[in-house]
């Protein structure tokens, strides 16, 4: 039977707001609005991106409810919910459930990290505690390990594996998981400079850190492959590549957060031990955001 697709194209992998005080809510759901006003088809919170590491659980809990009271059913939102201890993520993965989130997003275990058999009973584990529909995320290059092609084939046996984000360095694995997998496990880049590619060999869309800043152009980019117009979308992946490079300067969400707050969508304010982006790159920044204006 085929899996019904939590989304289909882009997925805005949120950044988290902070002020002087905490998590700025209004500017939360000022950054919200901004992506449901220019057409994204799903939302990610507490992800990568949004600093899920330094949130409290209290914080996380917090976003979760947040994100999906403000988006009010008008696109799925996806909370991030995955860590290195199993009781934890099921725990998060529940209280996703109860405040009525549509999926979670589960990133592999890191730093004690574990087999890939200990993989394939973690995500098992978060399926059975929140019965929501899960998307798989694989980015070996932050958390040490990886899903193999062949643990992905596993996963995809449950009835509740709805995604695998893709956020390795390999399109020849990517092609692999797709291999054995076919529509019983969905694929969603995770990077940003590899859309194309990754659709190209039959996925089905990307969970975007640059849709924070252009949401419409990589919607645009999305529809564009999907109607059939695969030059014009080659064309747009390729001048989107100087953006894709900036915001990956340095570490992720450091150059995005700079680039929201000269957009006027939050403060320059990051957890620590994340700093600032650097005056070289800063400047960088700007020239490549004026650019695309």
């Amino acid at each position: 039977m085929k899996k019904e697709l939590i989304f289909r194209g882009v997925a805005t992998a949120l950044a988290t707001p902070f002020d002087a005080h905490g998590i700025d809510y209004r500017a939360f759901a000022k950054m919200i609005d901004f992506q449901l006003t220019n057409g994204v088809d799903a939302l990610v919170v507490c992800g990568t991106t949004g600093e899920a590491s330094t949130l409290t659980d209290s914080e996380k809990r917090e976003l979760i409810d947040f994100a999906v009271k403000q988006t009010r059913k008008r696109v799925p939102v996806i909370a991030g919910t995955g860590g290195n201890d199993t009781k934890k993520a099921c725990a998060l993965s529940e209280y996703a459930a109860s405040v009525n989130a549509d999926a979670i997003l589960a990133v592999t275990p890191y730093y004690n990290k574990c087999t890939q058999k200990g993989l394939l009973s973690y995500y098992n584990d978060i399926a059975s505690a929140s019965g929501l529909p899960f998307i798989a995320y694989s980015v070996p290059a932050r958390t040490g390990m990886r899903i193999e092609p062949e643990t992905a084939k596993r996963i995809s046996e449950n009835p509740l594996a709805l995604g695998f984000k893709d956020a390795g360095d390999s399109i020849s694995d990517t092609a692999k998981v797709i291999s054995l997998c076919r529509e019983d496990l969905p694929i969603y880049s995770g990077n940003d400079d590899r859309i194309i590619p990754v659709l190209s060999l039959g996925g089905n869309g990307v969970i975007s850190v640059m849709s924070n800043l252009i949401p419409k152009e990589v919607k645009k980019l999305c529809s564009l492959f999907f109607d059939g117009e695969i030059r014009r979308a080659a064309k747009l992946q390729t001048e989107l590549i100087p953006l894709c490079d900036i915001l990956r300067s340095e570490v992720n969400p450091i150059p995005l957060k700079a680039a929201l707050a000269e957009k006027g969508l939050c403060q320059n304010i990051l957890r620590a031990p994340l700093t600032n982006l650097s005056e070289e790159y800063t400047e960088q920044l700007k020239k490549v955001m004026s650019e695309l204006e």
